[in-house]
């Protein structure tokens, strides 16, 4: 038999500096790979625990017996090939269409909180079951890039994207489900009192003036004014409105409470809004999560940066980044590894453009890359210009 091609031989025959592929389904691979390069001895044994009786062998072969010792194993139900890169457009496409449904169901929410504030209070209350459902749809929920088809999120999707972060901060903290329920419903309505600010101040592109900035600072307490009257919100959601711009060291407003006295709900929701604040005015993931550690020491708390670091990834989705192949590309999706995140990539050209597992095919994240270094044709290609929003996503077999 020629030692360029694969075999199925049983695992009595695994040796270290194999490189094989496993009968197993791309999820249930503790690998969490395609291909599995046998590194030691202990990985034999891993192998060998789990319930199959073959590999195939891709590389290596002159590592085994002879030809005449070699034992071809015969698969007659062999395990079909998982389409990773497949799966990872769908969910991302999945993602992205729950996003735009979310953020259209908000505005009849938003619209009628004064008028109609029972409906505000039901249309509310099936997005947030919406996002309950997707958050939860699996064990290990990634967090997804998502976009707007505007210059910069609407209120609306602002609001769902700081409600899919703090819940998956919260998730990943193991709190309860009324608690995340409380959490995201905050959040869907965290900025609603802006829609009292004049639309001249609240849409104004230049630096605001000391008055204007002052007048912004008025919408948590016009927010909590609003939905309190109708006596129909829970207040630990009342809370997150009136509080997610507190500091831990007292410097925030309106009411510059401090550690002691800001509900752990609202502080999440705070740290979320801060991020998602900080990525609308650096335009880069990765840079807004550095400002966190560089200019927000004591506003939040480090504990729950850790946990926000732990979603995001240290490449977060919407990063543009250089692969060690030589690639362009745009983080979409967490994985596993942080530095092997699924990406949407291209060529030095701006050519190739292709949803990729960085796991399975063993290449990693080098470094982030600047817009401005990038030719025309990859920003258009990457479409590196569009504003990040943020959206659960499970890879569904």
């Amino acid at each position: 038999m020629s030692k360029t091609e694969s075999i199925n031989i049983p695992l009595s025959q695994l040796v270290v500096g194999l490189t094989v592929k496993l009968p197993l389904s791309w999820f249930n691979n503790p690998f969490f790979r395609n291909k599995v390069p046998v590194t030691s001895q202990a990985e034999i044994e891993l192998i060998n625990s789990l319930d199959i009786t073959y590999v195939t062998v891709i590389d290596g072969m002159h590592l085994l017996a002879n030809d005449e010792e070699i034992e071809d194993v015969v698969v007659e139900d062999a395990v079909p090939e998982f389409d990773i890169q497949g799966a990872i457009k769908k969910s991302v496409h999945s993602s992205q269409q729950r996003f735009n449904k979310a953020a259209s169901d908000l505005r009849p929410a938003f619209s009628k909180v004064v008028s109609d504030p029972q409906l505000s209070y039901r249309e509310s209350a099936s997005v947030v079951e919406q996002l309950m459902t997707h958050l939860l749809e699996s064990k290990q929920p990634e967090i997804v890039f998502v976009t707007s088809v505007d210059k910069e999120p609407s209120l609306t999707q602002h609001s769902v994207s700081v409600a899919v972060l703090s819940m998956m901060m919260a998730n990943s903290l193991g709190l309860s489900h009324s608690e995340l329920r409380d959490l995201a419903l905050g959040c869907v309505f965290h900025d609603i009192g802006k829609l009292k600010i004049p639309d001249a101040i609240r849409r104004k592109r230049k630096d605001l003036t000391t008055v204007e900035i002052n007048y912004m600072k008025t919408h948590p307490n016009l927010g909590y004014e609003m939905l309190d009257r109708s006596g129909l919100f829970p207040a630990p959601m009342l809370d997150i409105v009136l509080h997610h711009h507190e500091c831990l060291d007292g410097s925030g407003y309106p009411n510059k409470l401090n550690e002691v006295k800001i509900p752990k709900l609202a502080q999440i929701a705070a740290l979320a809004n801060d991020y998602a604040g900080l990525l609308l005015k650096t335009g880069s993931p990765q840079v807004a999560l550095g400002t966190l550690f560089k200019t927000r020491v004591g506003k939040h708390g480090k504990d729950l940066i850790q946990v926000l670091v732990k979603v995001l990834g240290i490449y977060p989705p919407g990063s543009i980044v250089k692969l060690s192949d030589g690639s362009i590309a745009k983080v979409m999706m967490t994985s596993r590894d942080s530095k092997q995140p699924h990406v949407y990539s291209c060529n030095d050209r701006g050519g190739q453009a292709v949803f990729r597992c960085l796991t399975d095919e063993d290449v990693s994240v080098v470094e982030t890359v600047k817009a401005d270094s990038l030719s025309e044709k990859i920003v258009s290609t990457l479409q590196v210009q569009s504003p990040v929003c943020f959206y659960p996503s499970h890879i569904i077999e």
